[in-house]
C-alpha cells in the first residue's frame, strides 16, 4: 500500500509509556469500590463484578513469567483517533509477556463477535497501523451486546479460538455493554475476562477516574486548526459571519475546547442553554446583539461555534421533540401521513400537537419543520443530528437583524456562511498526546488481563504531566454505573459527563467571552504538530489543563 511521507514518518514514532508500564510490572490494589449511585440495584445486577478495587500498575523488583494467552479485541461505535494505537499497545504488551500469545480482531464491531467474523492480528498487520488514524484495521460497528443469545454466540467463537480475554474499545454505552458481558461470563464460569477502554471524540466519557476519552485531543486540534483558518480568512475579507457546527450531540465539550483554543466571537454551550431555560429566540437575540455591536465598530464579520446537539437542550424544543416522538409513533399518525407530502405531514402534525408545542414548531423555518416531522431514525425518533442548526440560527439571526435595521438599531451588513466539522476529525492521525495515551491504555488493558481482572476499564491518569509520570491502572466499570431510564425501562449505564457550568473550563470561557464578542481576539492554533519541541507537540487540551489546575 502506497504511503505518504507523513505516514512513513509516523510509523517510526515510538509512543511514550508511563514508568509503571516499563519493564517488570506489579499491581497495587486499592480498597473495594461502590457504584456512583443506586448501589443496591447495581450490586444486585452485578454480584460477580461489583465492589472490586481500583488497580494501579507500578514498577516491580523482579520480572514475572506469563503463560501464553489468546485475546480478542473489538472496536465499537464511532471512530476516534488513536484506536489503532490501543490495539498496538495490547499486542506489544501481550507479545512482551509471552511471544506465544495470539491476538484476534473481530471485524466491524461487536457484530463480528456475534457473527464469528474475525482476523488474527499479526506483527505485519500491526506495523501497518502504528500511530495511524481510523478504525480500518478491523472496522467498527454499533451492534449492542445486550441479549443472552448474543453472549452465547460470542462464547462459541471465543471457545473455538481458545480466547480467554476480550477487550472492547468504545464509549459509555459500549463499556456498559462490556460490564454486562463480563458479569454474564463470570456468572457462567466461562473463563473469559472482559476489559474496556474509554473512547469518544465527544469527550463525555470522563469522571474522577477517567481524565479524558481518547480521540478528544486530536479531534479538537483538527477542528481548531480549521476554525483558526476560517477566522484568519474572516479577519482578512471582513465581510462574512461563519456559523460553524461541531460534533457533540450529548455534550458541548468539543465546542467549548475549540472556543478555548480559538477565541471566536460567539460559542454556544448547550448545557448553559438548558440550565438557564433559554429559548431559541434568546440564543438568536444574543447572536444578533453581538453581530450588531461588532457592526457598530465597523466589523461586519465573525465566527459562531454551535454544538451539534444544541436543539435538544433548548427546553421548549426538547418538549416538542418528545411529543413528536410519541405522536408520530401512533398507528393514527402512520395511517394519516403515509404517502403525504412534507407540507401535508407538517399540517397534520400541527393539528395534533399541544398548543405550546405547536407554537414552538411554527416559530421554526419551514425546512426545519419538515425535518422534525419527517426524518425519523429506525426507532421512530427525530434525527436531531440531521437538522442543520448552523443554517437555522443564521436564518433566524438574519430575520432579527432585518427587523433591527427597520427599527434603526442596526446599520451593518450580514453575510452568513455555514460549516459542519464532524467526520473530518474522527479519523485524523492521532496527536502525540493521543498516540501515547492510547498506547498506554492498550498496555494497561493487557496488564489487567495478565493479572486476572475482568469487568475493568483500562485508565491512565496524571496526563498533564510528561508521559513518564502518567499513572496507569484500571477501574471497575461497576464503579461508574448508575440507573437511568432507557427505552422505557431502568437500566444500568455509565453516566455521560456534560459540561459543568461550575467547572474551570467553562468559567475560563465565560470570563472572556464578552471581550471575544466585542473585539477580534482570534487565535490560530495551526495544524497538529507531530515533530518539534515538547511544549508544542505533546500538550493536552485546554479543557484538561484547566480541570487539573495545571
Amino acid at each position: 500500500m502506497e504511503k505518504s511521507a507523513l505516514q512513513q514518518a509516523r510509523a517510526a514514532y515510538q509512543p511514550k509509556l508511563p514508568q509503571g508500564l516499563r519493564g517488570a510490572v506489579s499491581v497495587k490494589e486499592g480498597t473495594p469500590t461502590e457504584s456512583v449511585a443506586d448501589q443496591a440495584e447495581i450490586k444486585a445486577l452485578f454480584p460477580n463484578t461489583y465492589g472490586l478495587p481500583l488497580v494501579e500498575f507500578v514498577p516491580a523488583t523482579e520480572a514475572k513469567e506469563y503463560a501464553p494467552i489468546n485475546v480478542g479485541v473489538i472496536l465499537s461505535g464511532g471512530q476516534a483517533p488513536g484506536g489503532h494505537n490501543v490495539i498496538c499497545g495490547i499486542f506489544d504488551e501481550l507479545k512482551r509477556q509471552n511471544p506465544a500469545s495470539r491476538f484476534y480482531g473481530f471485524l466491524m464491531g461487536p457484530g463480528g463477535l456475534v457473527d464469528h467474523k474475525y482476523v488474527e492480528i499479526t506483527a505485519d498487520i500491526i506495523d501497518e497501523y502504528r500511530n495511524t488514524g481510523g478504525f480500518d484495521m478491523i472496522g467498527s460497528g454499533r451492534t449492542k451486546l445486550e441479549e443472552a443469545s448474543q453472549f452465547e454466540s460470542g462464547l462459541e467463537i471465543l471457545r473455538e479460538l481458545n480466547i480467554k480475554a476480550l477487550v472492547i474499545i468504545g464509549g459509555d454505552d459500549s463499556n456498559t455493554n462490556a460490564c454486562v458481558l463480563a458479569e454474564y461470563y463470570a456468572a457462567k464460569g466461562a473463563g473469559v475476562q472482559v476489559i474496556g477502554c474509554p473512547k469518544t471524540i465527544d469527550g463525555d466519557l470522563k469522571n474522577e477516574q477517567i481524565e479524558t476519552s481518547f480521540g478528544f485531543d486530536t479531534a479538537c486540534k483538527t477542528y481548531a486548526e480549521v476554525i483558526g483558518n476560517i477566522q484568519r480568512d474572516a479577519n482578512s475579507a471582513r465581510k462574512y459571519w461563519h456559523f460553524i457546527k461541531l460534533m457533540g450531540r450529548s455534550a458541548s465539550h468539543i465546542a467549548l475546547e475549540c472556543a478555548l483554543q480559538c477565541q471566536p466571537n460567539v460559542a454556544i454551550v448547550s448545557e448553559e442553554v438548558e440550565a438557564k431555560g433559554q429559548s431559541l429566540d434568546d440564543i438568536v437575540d444574543y447572536i444578533a446583539g453581538v453581530v450588531a455591536d461588532r457592526a457598530s465598530r465597523g466589523n461586519n464579520f465573525g465566527t459562531v461555534l454551535i454544538p451539534e446537539g444544541l436543539i435538544e437542550f433548548v427546553p421548549a424544543i426538547k418538549k416538542l421533540i418528545k411529543e413528536l416522538n410519541d405522536l408520530l409513533a401512533t398507528p393514527e399518525a402512520v395511517a394519516a401521513t403515509e404517502g403525504k407530502s412534507g407540507e401535508e405531514v407538517v399540517e397534520w402534525v400541527k393539528a395534533h400537537l399541544e398548543a405550546a408545542n405547536c407554537a414552538t414548531l411554527e416559530s421554526l423555518p419551514a425546512g426545519v419543520q419538515k425535518q422534525l416531522a419527517l426524518d425519523r431514525d429506525p426507532h421512530g425518533n427525530v434525527q436531531v443530528s440531521l437538522i442543520e442548526t448552523e443554517k437555522l440560527l443564521s436564518e433566524m439571526v438574519g430575520r432579527k437583524l432585518k427587523a433591527m435595521k427597520a427599527a434603526g438599531t442596526y446599520t451593518g451588513k450580514f453575510a452568513p456562511l455555514h460549516h459542519f466539522f464532524g467526520y473530518e476529525g474522527r479519523c485524523a492521525a492521532p496527536s502525540n498526546y493521543d498516540a501515547d495515551y492510547c498506547y498506554a491504555l492498550g498496555a494497561s488493558a493487557a496488564q489487567l488481563i495478565a493479572n486476572g481482572k475482568t469487568g475493568y476499564m483500562a485508565i491512565v491518569k496524571n496526563t498533564t504531566a510528561p508521559a513518564a509520570e502518567w499513572v496507569a491502572g484500571g477501574v471497575p466499570i461497576t464503579m461508574m454505573l448508575n440507573m437511568e431510564r432507557r427505552s422505557g425501562a431502568m437500566k444500568p449505564v455509565i453516566k455521560k459527563a456534560l459540561v459543568r457550568l461550575d467547572g474551570a473550563p467553562f468559567k475560563a470561557f465565560a470570563s472572556m467571552r464578552e471581550k471575544w464578542a466585542r473585539e477580534t481576539c482570534y487565535v490560530y492554533p495551526g495544524p497538529i504538530q507531530y515533530f518539534g519541541p515538547s511544549e508544542v507537540c505533546d500538550t493536552c487540551t485546554a479543557t484538561l489543563r484547566l480541570e487539573q489546575g495545571k
